[in-house]
Order: structure tokens, then sequence, then C-alpha cells
């Protein structure tokens, strides 16, 4: 067993005076494969996999309390801590601390009486989402046109980054910044002045413009003339800015969003 604690919604179970344990790891996500059966044909078609949703196992303990009272209060607190009701959190195990998961409980918290005033219980939670994303994630800055290579250290798959650009951008047809990233290209067209900052975010396939503040001005999906959301992958990752037009490229913030399998 891996001894630990962990961290949910940003409090601790050192802090409820719960004792935790990793019962197990999984490495990778359960897998969904896609296979098609074809009459008079041996075997399967193969149509590919992707992941399914992740369960961490964590059981727990709670040290002799003075009462049954006092053990069932402090169940409470617990249980009012993990309230599924309150949706995904963000989870960090104390063993694997560079790494956290958006979960929720999954199963009753159903505990065992032990000696004196004490209790064993497990908890399940589960991650929709199944990957790990780094809680110190990886930030690029790009502050001129042309090629760069930035270089992903953390995490061990494909990322959906937020990329964050900063251009003047006159309306009309052939102006526009054009951002490839290895190879997939993103075009972006006018308007966007000067104060403007364009977000496109690959996980959530969205894109919007905001001001100097952070407000969101207006959707930002109708400047986007060829639609190719970036990842990045481990490793090197060559991005490539050209203007063109009129268009002039002032600075690109790259959000790795690292994350593992």
């Amino acid at each position: 067993m891996i001894l630990l604690g962990f961290q949910f919604d940003g409090v601790t179970s050192q802090s409820l005076d719960v004792k935790a344990r990793l019962v197990n790891w999984v490495a990778s996500p359960p897998l969904r494969n896609s296979f098609v059966t074809i009459p008079g044909k041996a075997g399967v078609a193969d149509f590919g996999c992707d992941s399914a949703e992740r369960i961490i196992t964590v059981k727990c303990n709670i040290y002799p309390q003075h009462s049954m009272a006092a053990l069932v209060a402090r169940l409470d607190a617990v249980a009012g801590w993990l309230d599924p009701a309150n949706g995904l959190q963000r989870l960090v195990l104390d063993d694997v601390p560079d790494r956290y998961f958006m979960a929720r409980l999954q199963d009753a918290l159903d505990c065992e009486r032990l000696i004196r005033a004490a209790g064993s219980f497990e908890l399940k939670f589960v991650c929709p989402d199944p990957h790990g994303y780094a809680i110190t994630d990886e930030q690029f800055t790009i502050n001129t046109a042309g090629s760069r290579t930035v270089t992903r250290s953390k995490g061990n798959t494909i990322s959906q980054p937020e990329y964050r650009l900063k251009a003047t951008i006159p309306a009309g047809t052939g102006n526009a910044i054009v951002i490839s990233t290895n190879g997939q290209q993103l075009a972006i067209g006018g308007p966007l002045a000067s104060a403007e900052t364009l977000i496109v975010d690959s996980e959530l396939m969205t894109a919007k413009v905001v001001d100097g503040s952070g407000a969101t001005l207006r959707n930002g999906l109708p400047l986007l003339t060829e639609l190719g959301f970036p990842t990045l992958r481990t490793g090197n990752n060559t991005i490539s800015i050209a203007a063109t037009g009129t268009a002039s490229f002032t600075q690109l913030l790259v959000q790795a969003k690292s994350r593992w399998r």
C-alpha cells in the first residue's frame, strides 16, 4: 500500500483527521475499443479506441474518537466536504503531487465501525476526463513572427493548448495571421484591434475576443478562416507564425495544458 493523504476542492484529508492510502494506481485509463464484426471475415475490423473514465480508489481511516457521536460528527464533515452534488472538483494525491484530476465521489460513503469509535471506509472517485493535468503548467511566449520550437517536458500524451493571440488584423480579404503547429494550420482573419486578445481553446473548441481586462467582447470563431485547433505533443513542437496583407503580429502566449494518460 502507498501511504498518502489527498486534497479535494482545496481541502486536505489531514485537516479532517482522515488517514488515507492509495490501494492501486492505474497507469492509463481503461480503453473503449471500436470493433465491428464482419460476416465471412475472421476476427474483427478495428476502428481504433479512446479512453474511458478513470476511477481512483482511496482507503481511509478515522482515528479513535471520544464517542460514537464524535465519529458520526467527523463523518458528517467528510460527507459534506465530498458531496458529489457540488460537481467536479480538483483532486490532488500527495504521492502524485505534480498533477490534478477533475473528480467527484462515485459511490456511497459507507463507514465500518472499528474498535472504540474509529472508522474505516473506501472512497471511489470518478474522473469523467481521465487525464491528469500539470499543476504547474508549461507556458511559452512568442514575440516575433517566424518559426519557433517549444518543448513540452511534462506529461505523456498530446495536449490541447490554449492560444492567446495579440495582433492587429484589419477587416478584409487577405489580412490574416497564420499559425502552424506541427504542420496543423490555424488562420485568423480580422477585425482584431491592437488592444484586443483572441483566445483559442483547443480543449473546448471555442474562441473568444477579450479586452485588456479579460472581459469577453465577442465570439471569436468567425475570425477563424481555417479551423484547425492545435495540439502539442510531448517533446519538441514547431510553431510557425506569418502575417499576410496588412496584418501585424504582436505576441502569442501558449498555455500548454500538459497532461498524462
